[in-house]
């Protein structure tokens, strides 16, 4: 008679911190920017309309973030242990950690800490520097070379330039 092995189900994928980081760093500061540019659009430049900007960017963070989450979550095609929810939400904190600098940035020109008015340049330079910064460390991580760091970098920052040309075009 043949032993029937049953073999051990595999663990669940959880996302490397470094690839969380990067994905979700790049997402939050193009979010960023996004709507940094969109906020600003059409002029409004009041310390009250500069703290509605950093709370609006606070909450498509927090839904983008949990957007993201429940795709992740509804993605994976085998059974969900109780906790999985709650782990895999938990794991886009990057996405919202780096719209956290933006928001406060704007919230600052709310409360009086500096000029509401161009806040929004202050921001695409904030968030530009923010995706160079998160491309090369993300290829230095993954033991890359200086240059092809500093390449990953200026294509990530790419992006943001690629929001702010856009942003500028279309005024």
């Amino acid at each position: 008679m043949a032993q029937t092995t049953t073999a051990a189900p595999e663990p669940r994928r959880q996302h490397d911190t470094r690839e969380s980081v990067l994905f979700g760093g790049v997402y939050g500061a193009v979010l960023a920017c996004s709507m940094v540019a969109a906020l600003t659009q059409y002029g409004h430049t009041t310390r009250a309309s500069r703290r509605y900007d950093a709370l609006w960017l606070l909450v498509t963070a927090l839904a983008s973030a949990l957007a993201h989450g429940y795709a992740h979550y509804i993605a994976e095609r085998e059974p969900h242990r109780r906790w999985d929810a709650v782990r895999i939400l938990s794991e886009e904190w990057p996405l919202v950690t780096a719209a956290l600098p933006t928001v406060l940035l704007l919230a600052g020109a709310g409360w009086g800490w500096w000029a509401a008015n161009g806040v929004e340049y202050a921001a695409f330079v904030l968030n530009i520097a923010l995706l160079f910064a998160l491309g090369v460390v993300t290829a230095r991580w993954s033991h890359r070379s200086w240059p092809f760091a500093t390449l990953t970098g200026a294509v990530d920052a790419l992006l943001g330039v690629v929001v702010v040309v856009a942003n500028a075009i279309i005024k």
